[in-house]
């Protein structure tokens, strides 16, 4: 017995009728077609498929309602014993695809399809809905065909974020290059809130916002739920010490600047900061008058003083108006952010410029200062500064005194105040002088204690015989040292009735032991004039009557002169022979025939006993005297020629003498210089 199974409804891409422009056509399965009868193993029986007269009644009336070919199931031939009854099952109907809808079942299909999908556009604002949180990024469904995914950093505040809440985004792009829509918040949050930012910015509003994080240069704010940039040169009228402080304030800002397309918003403190302070200041200005005494904050200190806040005025408290006394640095006297007491000494409106004063507050110590310290009186003070030429000494608080350095010692030559005195060193000074119109004092050390050039003068008065050590020679005198802090000078007039000296090394070395006596004493410029050929009597009287004009005498050379011959008579008395009296008419210079040394016969034709002169002459001797004994001195002083070598080489030029160090020094520190002092006493 051969089994029909009920025929199976077909796909309509398999055994559908469609109606084309060519008209009614049957598809038949490619694969029913090719199908061939198969031996079975076993009993060798095929399996044939049906053909169209054998469907069973149920498929021909399934077919007739289809309008659609129904395939004939195969049929296995199977040995008689197996076969089995299978109960017929209702038919099931394809549903019929080419019906055509009806125009009221079209609209309702319309209307549920557009209320499954969204027009979506890019570039608007649409509402969707977070469906999971990541890491770093959001998923939101928009009600597209995907989701969008938006970074966490979008938000003000990621911790509001909570899965199901609804939210605005900007629609950017639909898809990108991964197929996925692009979305952003901000965007959305700014494209909200630009009407509004906008509207305060032409205006020039002030509006509030928050400080959500510190970032590079600045801080981000939030407005509006908009994010805003801060510079960091935009949050104080100073420099802000703690960006990370801020985070989570509130303060009115300013809006200085817009750019639509960037999203770009900045803001500022510090214009609204200026504001006030500049209404602040007009408000002071119109209130502060000069001598005024007012409360100000230390805002800045610099070398030259430090600026007062006076509450939006600056005013300048320069270095000389803080103490009557001496101040090195500002900062030795106020601090950073001290309230102090200080007084207008100086206002100019028309620039805002204040002067203020703090010694101002306290009496003026210079005044009555003639009482607290006459001349004469001895006070104490401390050593505030050394310089080259003294020492400052503070009496009292803006009172100040000078030691000079000549004032120091009435004995030893002080190089520098530094070798005896020190900063902060208490000492005891005596009061030369005041001025208190320049403010000035002068203080003497040394007047402490007895001054020995007084007690010498008093000791040893005009006319007494001294002896001291040569401690220094110039070109004018000697400068002998009488004892410790008192010096004399031996003018070079004064050192020999009969020589007439060039310089007084010609008679003395530096450090010799020399008698002298006191010829005069100047208490005023303490200057003591002494004399060393005043030791002995005067001998010009005497010679006055031994070399009377025409005396003849013998004396030797001494100097040889470029006009004569110096020569030394007996008593240590000189003479001068002039070229023209050394009886050589031809004689052109006296080196040609005569020498140091060597002794000539001589007649005195002139003698000034005032001015110690002797005039002498060699031809006046000899024009008395016999021509064999002219002869004679002829022959003994020849003419000597001079060589051509002589004539080309040039003369040696003397180099004089280098200057003792040692000597400069003491000459310097003694005042004592190559001038002759005015006071000398010839």
């Amino acid at each position: 017995m051969v089994e029909e199974k009920q025929p199976k409804p077909e796909a309509p891409h398999r055994g559908a009728r469609s109606t084309r422009r060519g008209g009614e056509r049957d598809r038949v399965d490619s694969k029913t077609q090719s199908r061939r009868p198969n031996p079975h193993p076993k009993t060798g029986a095929g399996v044939t498929t049906a053909k169209p007269d054998a469907v069973p009644a149920a498929s021909a009336e399934a077919k007739g309602r289809s309008s659609r070919p129904v395939r004939a199931e195969i049929k296995r031939a199977v040995p008689e014993k197996q076969a089995r009854v299978i109960p017929d099952f209702p038919p099931i109907l394809p549903p019929d695809l080419d019906r055509e809808y009806s125009p009221e079942e079209q609209r309702q299909l319309e209307e549920l399809y557009a209320g499954t999908m969204k027009t979506l556009e890019e570039g608007q604002i649409v509402k969707g809905r977070v469906l999971e949180i990541l890491d770093k990024d959001v998923v939101v469904d928009i009600g597209f065909k995907s989701e969008g995914i938006l970074s966490l950093a979008e938000f003000p505040d990621p911790s509001q974020v909570k899965v199901g809440v609804e939210i605005e985004v900007f629609l950017e792009a639909i898809e990108d290059q991964d197929g996925q829509l692009v979305l952003s918040k901000r965007k959305a949050d700014f494209l909200r809130v630009w009407d509004r930012v906008k509207e305060v910015y032409e205006t020039g509003q002030t509006i509030d916002g928050r400080i959500v994080k510190r970032i590079k240069g600045g801080m981000v704010v939030d407005l509006y739920g908009v994010e805003a940039f801060l510079p960091g040169s935009q949050i104080a009228l100073k420099q802000v010490p703690n960006f990370d402080e801020l985070v989570g304030q509130s303060m009115a800002l300013r809006i200085v600047k817009l750019n639509k397309p960037r999203r770009n918003i900045v803001v500022s403190r510090r214009i609204i900061l200026e504001e006030e302070r500049e209404s602040q200041r007009s408000k002071i200005l119109g209130e502060i008058t000069v001598g005024q005494v007012r409360e100000g904050v230390v805002k800045n200190i610099i070398d030259f003083g430090a600026f007062i806040d006076l509450g939006g005025v600056d005013g300048l408290l320069h270095i000389t108006d803080m103490s009557w006394g001496r101040i090195n640095h500002p900062s030795d006297v106020v601090n950073v952010g001290d309230k102090l007491l200080v007084k207008i000494i100086d206002l100019d409106k028309n620039t805002g410029r204040v002067s203020l004063g703090l010694k101002q507050l306290t009496p003026y110590p210079w005044e009555n200062i003639e009482e607290k310290y006459p001349v004469g009186k001895r006070v104490k003070g401390k050593i505030v500064s050394l310089t080259d030429y003294g020492a400052f000494v503070e009496l009292e608080k803006g009172v100040e005194g000078l030691i000079h350095i000549s004032e120091m010692s009435w004995t030893g030559h002080v190089k520098h105040p530094s070798k005896i005195l020190t900063v902060g060193q208490i000492v005891e000074t005596a009061v030369l002088s005041l001025d208190k119109a320049a403010e000035k004092i002068s203080l003497g050390i040394k007047q402490l204690e007895p001054d020995p050039w007084v007690l010498y003068i008093q000791k040893f008065p005009i006319g007494t015989k001294v002896a001291g050590q040569v401690r220094n020679l110039t070109n004018f005198g000697a400068f002998v040292e009488l004892q410790e802090g008192v010096d004399g000078l031996i003018h070079i007039s004064d050192m020999s009735w009969t020589k007439r000296l060039n310089h007084p090394s010609e008679l003395f070395r530096k450090g010799d032991t020399v008698d002298s006596v006191i010829l005069n004493i100047d208490v005023e410029n303490r200057r003591i004039s002494l004399g060393h050929k005043q030791i002995k009597d005067d001998p010009w009287p005497e010679l006055a009557k031994k070399y009377t004009v025409g005396n003849e005498a013998s004396g030797k050379i001494t100097k040889i002169l470029e006009k004569g011959v110096v020569v030394e008579l007996d008593g240590e008395v000189e003479g001068f022979v002039p070229l023209y009296h050394l009886a050589r008419p031809e004689l052109q210079r006296p080196d040609q025939a005569f020498k140091e040394g060597e002794t000539l016969p001589v007649k005195v034709i002139e003698f000034d006993r005032h001015s110690h002169r002797i005039v002498l002459s060699v031809e006046a001797y000899y024009k008395d005297k016999e021509r064999a004994e002219y002869e004679g001195y002829l022959s003994v002083h020849p003419i000597q020629t001079q060589k051509v070598a002589d004539l080309v080489t040039p003369p040696e030029i003397p180099v004089p003498p280098m200057p003792n160090p040692e000597a400069s020094d003491d000459v310097a520190a003694s005042g004592e210089t190559d001038q002759p002092p005015e006071a000398t006493n010839s």
